[in-house]
């Protein structure tokens, strides 16, 4: 399994588009894993047979963590499997730090400083889990690299070193997690490496009445893997358990740690919006727009984008470290979209800078992109602030907690027609309610209801869309 980046420790393997005994080559997509961010298809860097998928889909598994093997071959003899680009990647060593070689996402497998003596050609399967150049392949898996000075690959000393226990990165993130000393666990492990099952048993035993014998490390081919963690419920049932886990489990986090870090304010406008939706209407008319998306939520995406160029101080960010407000000189605009896999805001890049034209492919881009699952984790980084179309569910406004990091959240509420007063009569009138969230610690009221009423302004009369741009 890669190491995808942005402190990611697992995935989920959602589909594997290849069974033992089926031919792959160099750069065909194997399988989809689905991470705290997003769906990703990966890539196997080998050609050959398949041998084995060591998880089942559905299986929640380690970065490091070897997920497929790949008879390199031409005869039967059995596999000589080695260990996942990613649990060689911490190989680089203290003594010499090498060039490291770009994966699926992120950064992976880096360098050994050492050079192995050749050996005798022989068929073998590599296990992999993302695009690396092929090495030749050891007759035991590969657990550490040395490279002179006593480090292997898991961060820690050898059994001749300083005596610190083998574990990858999110089995000693778990131990730490559970209070569980590592020292103190028997490794089942291939190489004496302790694994995220001896870790769990330990747990257990700590809190078992008796003694608890740690559970041995299975890894197991697709075909005899345990079926996948799922909704529960028998037929009769009055109750259903839904594991959290992927993109759900990771907003539900975020939207914890959003709403007791940064104190919001909401604040509301409810506003004519008439004369936006006619000019909505004639863009669709028009033959220089022709085969864009043109929809109520591109011309609120630019009354946003104008009012942050009236309100700059908007834009900004709470850097809780160095005490310090970091104002942003560029709009990255979020879009919240729900998926089948939950709530995702990617966010189009450098959106004041975007004419109406191309803000209007950005948001078509953004909103297919996501509804088929395949939002990169690049796609949702680095948002300044957010817009929210709750409208679309015939829902009047709302009160949306931050995207993490964000300074503001612009809920668009449904535009109806009602009774409204137009030029000293009572006039049905297509209104909509605009409801905006602030981390009061960047924007006071004052800037909050400036920039709101900025917005509304530009939505009542369109034609400030070029008066204000």
């Amino acid at each position: 399994m890669p190491d995808v980046g942005e402190g990611l420790t697992e995935a989920e393997i959602l589909k594997w588009f290849v069974q033992p005994g089926d031919t792959v080559t160099d750069g065909q997509v194997v399988c989809e894993v689905e991470t705290a961010k997003a769906a990703v298809e990966l890539p196997i860097p080998f050609d050959g047979v398949v041998h084995e998928l060591r998880f089942a889909e559905g299986t929640t598994v380690d970065v490091g963590q070897v997920i497929i093997s790949v008879r390199t071959g031409a005869d039967d003899a059995d596999p000589a499997p080695v260990a996942a680009a990613a649990e060689a990647a911490p190989a680089a060593a203290e003594a010499e730090p090498a060039a490291r070689q770009p994966v699926l996402v992120g950064y992976g497998v880096s360098t050994a400083s050492t050079k192995r003596r050749p050996r005798k050609a022989a068929p073998q399967a590599v296990a992999a889990a993302a695009p690396a150049p092929a090495v030749p392949a050891p007759a035991a898996p590969v657990v550490a690299v040395s490279n002179g000075s006593g480090s292997n690959g898991y961060g820690g000393h050898g059994q001749q070193g300083a005596g610190r226990p083998l574990a990858k990165p999110p089995v000693r993130k778990l131990a730490k997690d559970l209070g569980i000393d590592l020292a103190a666990i028997v490794p089942t492990g291939d190489g004496g490496v302790v694994t995220r099952e001896d870790v769990h048993a330990a747990a257990s035993a700590a809190l078992a009445p008796q003694p608890a014998a740690p559970a041995a490390a299975v890894v197991a081919p697709a075909a005899q893997a345990a079926p996948a963690a799922a909704a529960v419920s028998a037929p009769d049932a009055r109750e259903t358990r839904i594991p959290v886990k992927g993109v759900r489990k990771v907003t539900a986090q975020a939207m914890v740690s959003s709403a007791f870090t940064a104190p919001h304010v909401t604040e509301f406008v409810t506003l004519d919006v008439t004369r936006t939706m006619k000019l909505v209407q004639e863009l669709k008319d028009d033959p220089d727009m022709a085969g864009l998306r043109i929809n109520p939520l591109l011309l609120v995406a630019k009354a946003v984008l104008i009012a942050v160029r009236r309100n700059p101080d908007v834009n900004a960010s709470w850097d809780e470290a160095a005490q310090e407000i970091v104002l942003k000189h560029y709009v990255n605009l979020g879009i919240a979209a729900a998926t089948p896999r939950g709530l995702i805001v990617p966010n189009i890049k450098d959106a004041h800078a975007k004419t109406l034209a191309e803000l209007s492919q950005g948001l078509s881009d953004l909103v297919a992109t996501a509804r088929e699952g395949k939002t990169s984790p690049a796609d949702m980084q680095g948002g300044t602030l957010t817009i929210t179309n709750v409208g679309v569910f015939g829902v009047d406004t709302g009160t949306p907690i931050l995207n993490p990091g964000e300074s503001a959240i612009l809920a668009v509420g449904a535009i109806k027609l009602q009774p409204w007063v137009h030029k000293g009569k009572v006039k049905a009138r297509q209104v909509t309610t605009l409801a905006l969230s602030f981390d009061h610690r960047l924007i006071d009221g004052e800037l909050g209801s400036r920039f709101l009423a900025d917005i509304a302004a530009v939505l009542e009369h369109p034609k400030r869309l070029v008066t204000w741009s």
